[in-house]
């Protein structure tokens, strides 16, 4: 059966959300390059929320152009805290880091969503959480970094709240879905509005 519905990307997470909905979909992973494009931001004004639309949109028109008259749907999903802007960590140390710079602070995830069709942004939408991790002992973040493993490098947290990360965190201000990266309740009701799903 040829979908109408791309999925560009290849997170198992958004792959999760999207099949726990019941979407029917495909997915292909886009052929950019994050770092090259956020390198070309720099100086431009553009905040963590900006980066993850603009990222979220190149995905989104890599996948488009191979596949004309497909709805085609680009996400992504930044970390902020204050003026930084984190990424995957590339090693267990990084990840350590990463914890240890956010412990005790409110950093913000933004999750974008981009809708486009041939050359053409048909909707855009971010939606931000506010993460109030608890103050974390340096010792602790060791042990629970060697209870979740290499899992830890996947998300640009170096925690994955639907497991056992939800134990940083003394208070979260935002949807589920948006910390997971994908704010699925604006999406779904964007893709009735499309005619793309019942409703």
């Amino acid at each position: 059966m040829d979908m109408a519905l791309i999925l560009a990307s290849t997170s198992p997470f958004r792959k999760m959300l999207f099949e726990n909905a019941g979407l029917i979909f495909e997915t292909e992973a886009p052929a950019i390059d994050e770092r090259a494009i956020e390198a070309t931001l720099e100086g431009s004004g553009a905040n963590a929320s900006d980066v993850a639309e603009i990222l979220a949109e190149s995905k989104a028109r890599n996948i488009a152009e191979k596949n004309p008259a497909k709805l085609v749907i680009g996400g992504d999903q930044t970390l902020s805290l204050e003026h930084r802007q984190f990424h995957k960590p590339n090693n267990m140390e990084e990840a350590r880091q990463h914890l240890l710079d956010l412990s005790g602070k409110t950093h913000q995830l933004n999750s974008a969503i981009v809708i486009v069709r041939d050359d053409e942004v048909i909707w855009r939408h971010v939606s931000v959480a506010h993460m109030h991790m608890r103050k974390l002992d340096p010792a602790f973040i060791g042990r629970h970094l060697a209870e979740v493993g290499d899992i830890a490098l996947k998300s640009v947290g170096s925690y994955q709240i639907e497991g056992r990360g939800i134990q940083l965190f003394e208070k979260i201000e935002g949807d589920y879905f948006t910390i997971v990266g994908v704010p699925m309740i604006p999406l779904l009701a964007k893709l009735r509005e499309l005619g793309e799903i019942d409703g």
